[in-house]
């Protein structure tokens, strides 16, 4: 697998007024860069490939080649990094145009299943599809559904620890104060990998998009961390790569709990130095030291 990655900042200075009490003065302020990026998917017989748009999606440019083939792969077009010839931006239009489009070729040969594709839901959450339905697709989508999960044990301290840890590491927050994260951890407390973006979901697929081009999917006996709330389409995310065990820092919806529970993934909430909330624990985990 082939990938051009893209050079674009994901933080950009800007002059504004900053206002405290009754004085304003000026400064120079980080935001964090939010622009558009088409993903199109080529794919077919080697004498007649065809080009396909699947998605438009807000996000910070960078990882741009792991959040194309984690969307991919969490949505069901694609199950392994075998199907992808190459990564890359087009050639033939202007470079600004480029920056903002990836284009993911798929092997001679490879048809992929683009009626999965169905971004709109994913992306909102009120746009009143059925959850029951979307549950089912997961089922039938999932390619490690299957996969025995193992009895594990994790340290209670070791949870209280992640969210410092994240923290430490998520560079971008620190310079802005409006972007997401998503981490993930071993049951040792290392940080395997993390990404950001202003899309909570767009992290996610970046850090599922990395694990997926380096053949590390399952995510088994690894920890997902969320800066932000954990919502149904981050549970469904992880549930297609396998993480046995979601932390949030913000709270989890409802449909989020019952798509755990449906598959048995671990999730909790609130999580800080001293406390947190167990929505769902699998049956084959457990926390040490915990009354």
């Amino acid at each position: 697998m082939k990938a051009d990655t893209l050079k674009n900042s994901s933080i950009q200075s800007l002059d504004i007024i900053k206002v405290k009490n009754s004085s304003s003065f000026q400064f120079q302020d980080d935001v964090s860069v939010e622009e558009p990026l088409e993903i199109r998917v080529l794919y077919g017989n080697a004498d007649e490939r065809v080009s396909k748009n699947l998605s438009v999606t807000m996000r910070t440019p960078g990882n741009d080649p792991e959040l194309a083939v984690g969307f991919l792969f969490t949505e069901g077009v694609l199950t392994s990094s075998d199907q992808v010839k190459s990564i890359q931006n087009p050639q033939s239009e202007c470079s600004k145009n480029n920056e903002n489009i990836i284009i993911v070729e798929l092997n001679e040969g490879i048809h992929p299943q683009l009626m999965n594709v169905n971004r709109n839901f994913y992306t909102t959450s009120s746009c009143g599809v059925c959850g029951k339905g979307s549950i089912e697709s997961i089922r039938t989508v999932n390619p490690f559904l299957k996969i025995q999960k193992e009895n594990s044990a994790i340290e209670l301290d070791l949870l209280y620890g992640l969210s410092d840890k994240l923290r430490t590491f998520q560079q971008n927050f620190s310079s802005t104060g409006g972007i997401h994260a998503s981490g993930l951890f071993d049951f040792e407390g290392n940080l395997l990998g993390l990404r950001e973006d202003v899309g909570r979901h767009n992290a996610l697929d970046k850090l599922i998009g990395y694990a997926f081009m380096n053949n590390q999917l399952p995510l088994q006996n690894r920890i997902l961390l969320l800066s932000g709330r954990a919502s149904f389409e981050l549970v469904q995310k992880a549930a297609m790569a396998g993480i046995p065990i979601i932390a949030a820092i913000g709270a989890p919806s409802s449909l989020a709990i019952s798509l755990a529970k449906e598959f048995d993934i671990t999730l909790l909430g609130f999580l800080g130095s001293d406390r947190f909330n167990i929505y769902h624990q699998a049956e084959t985990l457990t926390i040490n030291n915990l009354i």
